[in-house]
């Protein structure tokens, strides 16, 4: 039995692989995910019957003969639905069929119940419970998102810029160039935890802010410095994002986020994912007038 059931996982494993070694990619109909799949749904199977073939004879039937029965009943409701001059034969021989095939698949659910068919019972009915479930979600997402009005113009004004900002460097200076072209109301917030390898950024902020954006006539951006006694970084910013919400609830808040992106992928090891982090917290806490924006920096090698 262990034989068996190791030839019928390497013949799944080469099957699975077939696709990617002799299908081009242009005349590929299937996708190697679905493959994959497959593969390991079908590995499970033999495992859970001790490798046996014989065993799966009832799924297999089971899942052909509620296809054939579908699939006529399909066909009876399409010609219903067209109604043409041939559609009452059309309606006899399919619905025939569909009787047909339907009362085999009920013999075998009744014969072969207890030797595996309730598997297919119990998969059938839970796939049209998940069916079912994705489309009522479609469909309330459909009505959510629908607009049939035209496009509101009416109270455009640029939106309140915040930036996360825990040093100077060219990272922040990019996230700031971007922040000047969008708003005028630009607010960069410095977490402070006390560490002392902190950069002071209020400190550098006149020489390295608001003296060249005055000389250069633009909006000054404005530093704010949040104290963190407990080495907190997400919670105050995003209560600082919120609050500034509820402050300005007319208004659309933007949050840059500028991301160190990597060349290579063992790299992204080595930094951490305070920016991935801060995204989905903002998408989880935030509101549809709360938009992040990702300022990537590339790394030159």
């Amino acid at each position: 039995m262990g034989r068996r059931i190791c030839a019928s996982l390497l013949a799944l494993l080469l099957a699975s692989c077939a696709p990617r070694v002799f299908a081009s990619r242009g005349r590929r109909l299937v996708y190697s995910q679905g493959i994959y799949v497959l593969a390991a749904l079908s590995a499970l199977l033999l495992i859970v019957f001790g490798g046996v073939t014989d065993r799966l004879i009832p799924l297999f039937a089971v899942g052909a003969f509620l296809a054939f029965t579908l699939s006529q009943a399909g066909m009876v409701a399409h010609w219903l639905r067209t109604g043409n001059g041939h559609a009452a034969l059309h309606v006899l021989v399919n619905g025939v069929g569909a009787i047909a095939t339907g009362a085999t698949l009920i013999v075998i659910l009744v014969a072969k119940f207890a030797e595996g068919a309730w598997v297919m019972t119990v998969l059938i009915a839970v796939l049209l419970a998940v069916f079912g479930g994705v489309r009522r979600h479609y469909h309330r997402v459909s009505i959510e998102i629908a607009n049939p009005l035209p496009l509101n113009v009416k109270s455009i004004e640029p939106p309140i810029v915040i930036l996360p900002m825990n040093a100077w460097n060219k990272m922040s200076q990019k996230g700031l160039r971007f922040a000047l072209k969008l708003s005028p109301d630009i607010f960069v917030v410095q977490i402070r935890t006390g560490n002392k390898t902190e950069d002071d950024l209020a400190r550098r902020w006149p020489e390295y802010v608001e003296s060249p954006t005055m000389a250069a006539h633009l909006p000054t951006p404005k530093l704010v410095v949040v104290p963190s006694p407990y080495r907190h970084v997400f919670n105050p910013l995003l209560d600082y994002i919120l609050e500034m919400k509820r402050q300005h609830p007319e208004r659309q808040i933007a949050v840059l986020i500028p991301e160190l992106i990597a060349r290579h992928w063992y790299e992204h090891l080595l930094h951490n994912k305070r920016a991935a982090m801060l995204k989905a917290l903002l998408l989880v806490r935030g509101d549809e007038d709360i938009v992040v924006i990702n300022v990537p920096w590339y790394l030159s090698s």
